[in-house]
């Protein structure tokens, strides 16, 4: 990803992303163990976020691949 697009991107923390994907705490750690959910960044010892872009990424990956199964 291109610097500038992750400088204009947003840091959403834990509770807005399951907030965003309908998903539990435990079903995004399970998603990221599978390689199934974009991984978090690092924001201190015990902070960490996901890059906004990259969960709205998964959004439409998720709702893509449904078009595909019920097309």
């Amino acid at each position: 990803m291109p610097l500038q697009a992750i400088k204009d991107d947003r840091v959403l923390r834990l509770p807005e992303v399951v907030s965003l994907t309908g998903l539990s705490k435990s079903g995004i750690y399970q998603a990221i163990q599978d390689n199934n959910f974009p991984k978090p960044l690092k924001l201190g010892k015990r902070a960490s976020g996901w890059l906004q872009s990259e969960v709205s990424s998964w959004i439409t990956s998720i709702a893509e691949a449904r078009e595909v199964i019920h097309a």
